[in-house]
């Protein structure tokens, strides 16, 4: 299994709304996400609106490009893009994955 960790940036106005959105996440998508490889995801945020997210997948790649083909997708991505500082595109294109330095297995 790949562990995935990544950051993002949300917008310091948008950072309540941010929180509710993901209170409140399309069953479609979070079926999507399953469908497509994507376990233990979890998202944290400091109050600065700084983001750290985590996964864990068989392929991340494969996991991205199945979620790429997905309607529900497009639709959440574009939803969700007003919200991230210093992004062009998609949310989910901007996830990149950090260099695993540690892990106490």
């Amino acid at each position: 299994m790949q562990r995935v960790a990544f950051i993002l940036k949300v917008r310091q106005d948008r950072l309540e709304e941010y929180k509710i959105r993901h209170a409140e996440v399309w069953p479609d998508m979070l079926q999507a996400l399953r469908e497509t490889g994507w376990h233990n995801y979890s998202i944290f945020m400091r109050p600065d609106g700084m983001l750290f997210g985590y996964l864990e997948t068989p392929d991340f790649e494969a996991a991205r490009a199945g979620m790429a083909d997905r309607e529900v997708n497009a639709r959440w991505q574009a939803d969700m893009a007003p919200f991230f500082e210093s992004i062009t595109g998609r949310p989910d294109e901007a996830m990149l994955p950090l260099e695993e330095v540690f892990h106490l297995d």
